[in-house]
């Protein structure tokens, strides 16, 4: 774990979504400094199903060595967040940091979210933050070491993130263009920054999403209060990036991170936004026992992403590993023409490997330009790209030496009977 250096020692925290979840574990690491912290959030009285709420989350702090101040507070609503603001200001004389923790989520397809759920998702992720926010800088900006904190993804455009939930992705990716607005508008003046975890992080979302089975492929929430903690503790003009907890605590000189985990040794979920398709996800939660309440839909899927060229994508998620990211190094691009036409990427570059619909989120070595029939018959082993190339098939453009790197791959997917 970070240790605590008891730096944000008299700073005043005003953290959303406080009760429970990373939102409390942020509280309660910046509590063991000695940290007044707002917990303002909607639970003021115990949930049938989720355990905590806003007071007993305030007990904890002072239990930790803080101090704390429970504010029922729904951040849809201006009249309740300026409240909360006056509140925590009359008590300790100002607000040094913000946290938007609070956030709602729904992993469904355009028509399947009912607009009462969009509005949700919007009115507290998106509009929620930026309020806070508006509410609160006034006060930051009379702070010797004022920092904005939202617990948001980097901003990754790949479409595979949009395709099978675009509501939620828009809400979430709202929170993360307010840190690129507002880090510019306030640099030299607010630190403001994103946080996004690398791995599934256990909490009642996530039990929500992954069912029975989930929190062994689960960190602890502690990891994302480390994660916090150190970069609330850096100077104001730190600001505008958008941080992954594992790195930022690599960073710091961590390097044990099974002590983060639920169950130490066992395979972790990858995170949305990151690296793995969505599609990915699901195979990966069902692999070790886990039960998704969110499967990708069909409705919500374009006809070039269902049929025989998902069904190789899914074949080719099937054999990658480390190894064969180790081996291959490259980055393809798909161009397809004809009956199933569309973009894809294989990603045998960066940590285990991913593939998926899109652009790949870096710049890809090699793009491949071919018809979607071909394709499936290249990968089924059919038709090898060097021949594909020389008989016009197939146009590569970038680095040729991956075409052939590309054949083991495919010989691979054979040999599996995939």
């Amino acid at each position: 774990m970070l240790q605590n250096t008891g730096k944000l020692a008299g700073c005043t925290l005003f953290i959303t979504g406080g009760s429970r979840g990373i939102g409390k574990a942020i509280a309660l690491k910046a509590a063991r400094d000695g940290a007044n912290i707002i917990i303002a959030a909607k639970t003021a009285v115990p949930h049938p199903k989720l355990p905590g709420t806003i007071y007993t989350a305030a007990q904890e702090v002072e239990a930790a060595g803080g101090k704390a101040l429970a504010c029922v507070v729904d951040i849809r609503d201006e009249q309740q967040i300026e409240e909360a603001v006056q509140k925590a200001v009359d008590k300790f004389g100002g607000i040094d940091i913000l946290v938007n923790n609070a956030s709602a989520i729904n992993l469904t397809g355009t028509l399947e979210t009912p607009m009462k759920k969009v509005d949700l998702m919007l009115g507290i992720n998106l509009r929620g933050t930026y309020l806070t926010s508006k509410l609160v800088i006034p006060h930051l900006l009379k702070s010797r070491s004022p920092h904005i904190l939202n617990l948001s993804p980097p901003l990754n455009l790949n479409p595979i993130w949009f395709k099978n939930h675009t509501a939620y992705t828009m809400a979430k990716y709202g929170m993360s263009m307010c840190v690129l607005g507002m880090a510019e508008e306030f640099r030299g003046r607010i630190a403001v920054n994103a946080l996004w975890p690398r791995t599934a992080i256990q909490t009642a979302a996530m039990d929500m999403l992954g069912g029975e089975g989930i929190g062994k492929q689960c960190r602890k929430a502690d990891i994302m209060a480390d994660a916090a903690y150190a970069i609330l503790s850096r100077p104001k003009d730190y600001t505008g990036h958008f941080l992954v907890d594992e790195d930022i605590l690599k960073a710091e000189g961590i390097q044990d991170f099974d002590q983060y985990a639920i169950q130490p040794g066992h395979p972790l979920l990858p995170d949305f936004f990151l690296d793995d398709a969505p599609e990915t996800l699901v195979k990966k939660m069902e692999e070790h026992g886990a039960t998704p309440a969110f499967k990708p839909s069909s409705s919500s899927s374009s006809s070039s992403s269902s049929g025989p060229i998902e069904n190789t994508f899914d074949a080719i998620r099937g054999v990658i590993n480390e190894d064969v990211v180790k081996s291959t190094q490259g980055i393809y691009q798909f161009d397809l023409s004809g009956e199933h036409e569309g973009v894809w990427f294989l990603d045998l570059k960066n940590n285990a490997g991913s593939a998926g619909q899109g652009q790949p989120t870096t710049a890809a070595d090699v793009v491949m330009t071919m018809d979607s029939s071909d394709f499936s018959k290249m990968f089924a082993g059919k038709l090898k790209p060097t021949l594909a190339f020389m008989s016009g098939k197939l146009r590569i453009k970038g680095d040729m030496t991956l075409a052939i790197k590309l054949e083991k791959l495919m010989s691979r997917m054979n040999k599996a009977k995939l």
